[in-house]
């Protein structure tokens, strides 16, 4: 079964990433569905997410 928090996480990051006009918003739904997404992933989707938490860190995202 796919981790369905783990794959919203990767889409709103992704949304970030790839979209302009990024609002607070935004940012806060990414930190969430992020922090959502660690209850219920394997070590390498946490592993991903903590990428993913990066990434948006180096972007100032965060």
């Amino acid at each position: 079964m796919a981790n369905n928090l783990f794959q919203q996480a990767k889409e709103a990051v992704n949304r970030i990433t790839n979209g302009q006009n990024i609002n607070q918003q935004d940012k806060q739904a990414a930190q969430n569905a992020i922090q959502s997404a660690y209850t219920d992933a394997t070590p390498e989707e946490q592993q991903e997410l903590q990428q993913l938490e990066q990434q948006l860190q180096q972007r100032n995202e965060l």
